[in-house]
């Protein structure tokens, strides 16, 4: 190339190469500050809760409409009273200190068996699974409060022996079994797919403790065996299984939904059909404001929506983990990882469900999903996320020298 056409090019176009690199320093500079994890984790999630509160009206007008009385938004105000209940106290878990969480952990591993044991007499059945509990005026999960308290109670316990890690024993007893007990009081309800999450939970709390491959080999086929052993009794489960690679070869029955599911998300496209313009939600699609919450936001916000979810919490998961790798706090560091453990492998079966590659077991989305069963433990997981990410000794420098210069600015004012 002649050099006057070189000439040329490289005033008009400048230094691609250069660019590069600069923008590339900026991001890791901006990746790099005190307060990174603290602002991702904060936005992410409320962009999450945002879409989610969206979508369950959405999702949810044309059911709301039927069954209570023509108030198309009986289920999305629902939704709203426990966000509200569920914010204050997510910010409270922000503040409280590690040391009374870690009070609580034991207590709170304690109420949920007494929980998840008086759902096997006096719970009642939804869709197969006796895993709802009357208190009061409402209807709760037991199970969903149990991931968190299963994950901070054996965070605490690792975070005691974090010196004695290196015996197969201490890292077995007592967490494997209290968490087997959990599991199996959820199994006594025929609650699979929580039963599988539970599974999932303390698979990842034995990874980030060191565990050895052995044990985890072990585990897997002890597992595969009791679901494999579950679906066998069941027909529903059997069908689910052998029909959720091809729902439409059983497209009446065991298809339906996973089929409908496929529908709504193959009619979105890549920018969707608008919020509210959701065919499925007519009737054709269970659970649309649930477990299939997913398959409408894809029909209504297309490719595009469905990878910024799956973005935001793959945001959260990158935030969270910075904390915990950052973290000289060992009880933060396997608590972080536990959480993120839950929040991320569940999105990914409801993700995995609504496109078919997994069978449908019942699994809501978090932060997305209609309910405040699952939606009020995971406020409270990322308000303790948040509190691990603002403690951090820079972050919390750095939000001091923040709140300093405003203090001073006030009082020149008053004087």
């Amino acid at each position: 190339m002649p050099d006057r056409v070189r000439g040329a090019l490289h005033r008009r176009l400048g230094d691609p190469v250069g660019r590069y690199r600069t923008t590339t320093a900026s991001w890791r500079a901006a990746l790099d500050r005190p307060l990174t994890s603290y602002y991702l984790l904060l936005g992410a999630s409320a962009l999450l809760l945002t879409i989610g509160l969206i979508m369950v009206l959405s999702a949810s007008s044309v059911y709301s409409y039927r069954v209570n009385d023509g108030d198309s938004y009986a289920v999305v105000k629902r939704q709203l009273m426990w966000m509200c209940l569920g914010l204050p106290v997510a910010y409270l878990a922000s503040r409280v200190s590690i040391t009374f969480v870690r009070r609580l952990t034991l207590p709170a591993y304690g109420i949920s068996l007494v929980l998840l044991t008086a759902t096997i007499f006096l719970g009642h059945e939804v869709g197969g699974n006796k895993n709802w509990l009357g208190v009061g005026g409402f209807s709760i999960q037991p199970a969903e409060v149990a991931k968190l308290a299963l994950v901070l109670w054996a965070a605490h316990v690792y975070a005691n022996k974090e010196r004695r890690l290196d015996s197969l024993h201490q890292i077995i007893v007592p967490v494997v079994p209290g968490m087997l007990l959990a599991t199996g009081l959820v199994l006594a309800g025929r609650d699979l797919g929580t039963a599988l999450v539970f599974g999932g939970i303390l698979m990842g709390m034995l990874w980030v403790v060191g565990a050895p491959w052995r044990f985890f080999a072990a585990s897997l086929i002890a597992v595969s065996a009791v679901a494999g052993a579950l679906a066998l009794i069941s027909p529903t489960r059997m069908a689910r299984l052998t029909t959720f690679t091809d729902p439409f070869s059983d497209f009446h029955n065991a298809g339906w939904q996973p089929a409908h599911g496929l529908y709504a998300l193959s009619t979105g496209g890549w920018f969707g059909q608008g919020i509210g313009a959701s065919q499925q939600k007519w009737g054709d699609l269970p659970e649309a404001h649930t477990d299939f919450i997913f398959a409408v936001l894809g029909e209504e916000l297309g490719l595009v929506g469905t990878l910024l979810v799956i973005g935001l919490f793959l945001t959260i998961a990158y935030a969270a983990l910075r904390v915990a790798r950052q973290t000289e706090s060992p009880f933060v560091r396997y608590a972080t990882f536990g959480i993120v453990v839950w929040l991320l492998g569940q999105m990914i079966i409801n993700v995995g469900m609504v496109l078919a590659l997994l069978p449908v077991i019942g699994i809501p989305l978090p932060l997305v999903s209609y309910g405040g069963s699952s939606l009020l433990p995971s406020l409270v997981a990322l308000g303790l996320l948040i509190g691990f990410a603002r403690r951090e000794p820079e972050a919390a420098r750095a939000l001091a020298a923040r709140r300093r210069p405003v203090a001073g600015v006030s009082a020149g004012r008053r004087r």
